[in-house]
Parts: structure tokens; C-alpha cells; sequence
């Protein structure tokens, strides 16, 4: 069995970790394929000005159409809405936390006026301009060691990064607050990942029984809200989803780049009808908009 993975020390963490997830399971050795995504190679852009679909990856998806590798392990945040025909997402393992986690020398409250802050989000750049009205914005690009740096290095006064890619890399240390989710909330899908495989894969019986269903469920819901509003990295919209035993509460957001809040929706309902949720909350947004 052979893996593709992007070939940033997150992506391979994140691939060792479903390696040794199907160690449990099968005695098989997993192989490691590093695939370069056309995301990896751009350094200086924010995504939002650019055509964002499948940039992190149509290479990996690629590959695994061609046989080349078995599966690959994703972001589910990265993913596009809708996958390349064939490919599909046959399992979400148990997923991490789904927060966003700040980066400074300063508590989110004492960040002085004017202070640089560093992103390339423009959900992150909206929601920092909802709650910090006298701050500078600037892109920044780069692995999350780099970013750090920077922050480090007094370039930036304060970044936002996702806590699960931070706990996965073991860089608890640099953060200096972590917000609740409906304070800044959360990309669809973030903290949780994506096992991707063509739809006829000789192992996707053994790959499904990585699946988490309530983490699967609940990145259901917020894609959902995604694909209904028929965007992706485009839109300031913040989605996070929590399951609770066999009910499901679905938080979305949607504000303007400037930080105005254009639609806010709270649901809530049994865990099973995820799609629902999703659609019914999109819905309310495309009314509020």
C-alpha cells in the first residue's frame, strides 16, 4: 500500500500519523510518495486573489486516479467542495481541535494599536477586522515554522493559526491563546482530515474502518454550507460543527472582509441529518445576503 502526501513537515506528520492509525489494523507496510502541489509552489500570493480549487490538491488527486499511490492524506480544509470524478473521501479519522490559536507576544486584548498582523485568510482577515478595528493586515505565507518565525523575529505582532496543526507538530508552546469557536470561528473542516481514494480502491474497506462518523459528520455539515453557497476560500464565512452523542450544533458565520456580520446561524439536530443542517443553513445565509 503507498500513500501520497504533500511534503510539508505538517503534511507528513499528519501521513504518519493514518500509517501508524492502519498499523492497528493491518501488518502491511505503507510506503510514503512526496507529491509537490502548485499551493506548495506559490510563496508570495494571498490565496484569495487567486484561483484557489484543488491548489493544494490536484496533483495529489492526480496521482491517486493514475494508480500511482494508493491514497492521500488531506486537510479536509484544503479540499475542494467537490472532488475529481472517481476520487472520494473514504474516511475522516477522529478529529482534533477545530480552534484558532493566536500567535504574539501580546494576550488578543493588549495587541497595541497599529501592530502588524500576519495572514493570508480573508475568513481570518475579516474576523480580526471585526474585532480589532486599528490593527495592519498583511499576507504571509510559508510552512507554520516559518510563520512562527516571524512572529519571533518582530516582523509580525501577531499571527492566527489553527491549534490542531500546532498540537500536531508539537508547537503548543508559542501560542498564546486559543478562541472559542464562536468567537473566531473555524474554516469547514478545520482540525479534521481526509482520507482521499479512487471510488473501485482494493483497500478502501480497510481505510474505511479509520472513520470517526461524529467527526465525519460534522465536517459534513459545514462543507455543506460551503458547497450550497458555492464557494471556497473565497468566502469570509466561519463553520464548526460539534457533536454531541446523537445531536449535532452546527455555528456558521458569515461577515464582510471589513468585519461586519452579514449572517449568523445557530442549529441544531440529530446527528444523522448533517446534509440537512448544512443545506438549511446555507439557505439562511443566501436569505441574509
Amino acid at each position: 500500500m503507498k500513500a501520497g502526501t504533500r511534503g510539508s513537515r505538517l503534511a507528513m506528520v499528519q501521513t504518519e500519523y493514518i500509517i501508524k492509525e492502519l498499523s492497528e489494523i493491518i501488518s502491511e507496510e505503507v510506503e510514503v510518495e512526496i507529491i509537490k502541489t502548485t499551493g506548495d509552489k506559490i510563496k508570495d500570493s494571498q490565496l484569495y486573489n487567486m484561483d484557489v480549487k484543488g491548489i493544494f490538491t490536484k496533483e495529489l488527486d492526480k496521482a491517486v486516479l493514475e494508480g500511482e499511490v494508493d491514497f492521500a492524506v488531506h486537510s479536509l480544509k484544503d479540499l475542494p467542495t467537490e472532488l475529481v470524478e472517481g476520487l472520494e473521501v473514504v474516511s475522516v479519522p477522529l478529529r482534533e481541535s477545530p480552534r484558532e490559536a493566536l500567535i504574539s507576544p501580546y494576550a488578543w486584548e493588549e495587541i497595541p494599536e497599529g501592530a502588524m498582523l500576519g495572514t493570508s485568510s480573508l475568513r481570518r482577515e475579516a474576523f480580526i477586522n471585526h474585532h480589532l478595528k486599528n490593527v495592519k493586515i498583511k499576507s504571509i505565507r510559508g510552512n507554520v515554522e516559518t510563520r512562527i518565525n516571524k512572529v519571533i523575529n518582530g516582523e509580525y505582532q501577531g499571527i492566527i493559526l489553527a491549534e490542531a496543526g500546532l498540537k500536531r507538530l508539537g508547537l503548543e508552546e508559542h501560542i498564546k491563546q486559543v478562541f472559542p469557536v464562536e468567537y473566531f470561528t473555524p474554516a469547514a473542516g478545520q482540525g479534521a482530515l481526509a482520507i482521499v481514494a479512487r471510488e473501485d480502491n482494493e483497500f478502501k474497506d480497510i481505510l474505511e474502518k479509520l472513520n470517526h462518523t461524529p467527526s465525519a459528520q460534522e465536517v459534513k455539515a459545514e462543507k455543506t454550507v460551503l458547497e450550497e453557497l458555492g464557494g471556497g476560500c473565497q468566502w469570509p464565512l466561519g463553520a464548526n460543527a460539534r457533536a454531541e452523542g446523537n445531536k449535532l450544533h452546527l455555528y456558521t458565520i458569515l461577515l464582510t472582509k471589513d468585519g461586519e456580520v452579514i449572517s449568523e446561524v445557530n442549529l441544531s439536530g440529530p446527528l444523522s441529518d448533517a446534509q440537512k443542517m448544512g443545506e438549511k443553513a446555507a439557505k439562511i445565509i443566501k436569505e441574509d445576503s
